[in-house]
């Protein structure tokens, strides 16, 4: 059975991304939803600009630690609470899907729990590769005695349980260094979620996860998806394309300071061009030049012409790797951005125009006591790793739940031996 967390107690989440590390702590209450899922609130919000992450992987152990550890310290103090375990995201080492499909005979007792735990250990087990980790194990269908569209078998009888697994795997390197940097502060990993698929969980409502949908979750150093289809998340991808990318286009276009491009970038940047563009100068300070007064005037067009190409890109490229996936169709015609990047003017309808689908701006839905400063779609992450948690962790253990003991479990086992023999 999943480790369950007490309630009135707290769980906290931590977003470790390229361009800001945020913190979220919740006090889990005693309500109950419809579904039965736990109540909670946040109480705690803490978020630190990043240092020392590149495209999503940890490229300064210490900056990195000092960004976290801010993040942390802040959401700590604001709460009036200490944490010592925390869900993390995972945008580093290219997360990918894999698909494994499994049969047990279970002599047609009653299936229990047990049963479970050991059609998915099996599953997880057939994954092998020496440079990638497993990070989810999730039950997307069972079948028994080869009928398909069972939900839950637990309680019903049978001679063979069958399983569709989805494993997520990221490669070993980047996800060890993460941990590295948890383990530095001095935090234990309760868990640890894809990004996209956290965003999910924060931005998408039930008829969007049943119907089928694809969340693409624009972060500072990588854009990754998931595709969603009968409540599931049924594949994961990443592509080494995001926000801070169309920055250094603006920095080398303009001649201007990075820190200068993501200024004009988030107050005047659009993906599409307007016919007052041409008319709009924009002052843009000049690389080495202290100067206001040395500052050049450009027309807002030319930014937008710098802006435009990359996201343009980042879509097609979205829409190649989910071509090339199989998963197009069953992501249905709707799609959620979220992510910080995504706020950029004009990137709902260059989405539309590239993928061909009804785009919808994610933002996190279903975490109460959120500042309003944090409810943007930069903060979805974070959010959705609050709910994952009380929905794993929290609630009656879920199948998903069992699949992440049994995957953390065999982890720590290999990561003994490996290190002891």
């Amino acid at each position: 059975m999943a480790k369950s967390i007490p309630r009135n107690t707290n769980i906290a989440a931590l977003d470790v991304g390229t361009t800001k590390v945020a913190c979220f702590i919740a006090q889990v209450g005693d309500h109950r939803g419809e579904g039965g899922e736990a109540d909670f609130q946040v109480i705690g919000v803490g978020h630190h600009r990043s240092r020392g992450m590149r495209n999503g992987q940890v490229a300064n152990l210490d900056e990195v630690e000092a960004s976290v550890r801010a993040a942390v310290d802040a959401a700590e103090q604001m709460a009036n609470a200490r944490i010592d375990s925390v869900f993390l995201n995972m945008s580093c080492g290219a997360p990918r899907s894999t698909r494994v499909e499994v049969e047990l005979a279970v002599s047609g007792h009653q299936i229990r729990d047990t049963d479970v735990r050991r059609v998915l250990d099996q599953g997880s087990n057939m994954y092998e590769a020496a440079d990638r980790e497993l990070i989810h194990c999730i039950p997307t269908g069972y079948s028994i005695d080869g009928g398909n569209g069972i939900i839950d078998p637990r309680g019903m009888y049978g001679d063979r349980l069958g399983v569709h697994i989805h494993l997520v795997t990221a490669a070993i390197g980047p996800a060890r260094n993460l941990n590295t940097v948890v383990d530095r502060c001095h935090l234990d990993i309760e868990d640890r979620i894809v990004s996209p698929y956290a965003s999910g969980l924060a931005c998408l409502v039930e008829d969007e996860k049943d119907l089928g949908v694809t969340v693409i979750d624009m972060g500072g150093g990588t854009t990754s998806i998931a595709v969603f289809s009968e409540g599931q998340v049924v594949f994961v991808d990443s592509i080494p394309i995001g926000g801070n990318h169309v920055t250094s286009d603006v920095a080398k276009g303009l001649s201007t300071p990075v820190v200068k491009a993501e200024r004009l970038k988030t107050v005047y940047g659009s993906v599409m061009q307007m016919p007052s563009d041409a008319r709009e100068m924009l002052k843009v300070p000049m690389v080495g030049e202290e100067d206001e007064a040395s500052a050049n005037e450009v027309p807002k067009s030319m930014l937008v012409q710098i802006i435009q190409p990359r996201l343009e890109e980042t879509f097609e490229m979205v829409r190649q790797q989910l071509e090339a996936s199989g998963f197009a169709k069953m992501g249905g015609r709707r799609v959620v951005l979220t992510g910080g990047a995504s706020q950029l003017e004009g990137v709902r309808d260059l989405a539309e125009l590239v993928l061909d689908r009804q785009v919808r701006l994610g933002r996190p839905k279903f975490v109460r006591g959120l500042p309003e400063s944090v409810t943007g779609p930069a903060f979805a992450t974070v959010g959705g790793l609050l709910r994952y948690g009380l929905r794993e962790h929290v609630s009656r253990p879920s199948l998903g739940a069992i699949a992440a003991k049994n995957k953390r479990g065999v982890g720590r086992i290999g990561q003994w031996l490996k290190e002891n023999f």
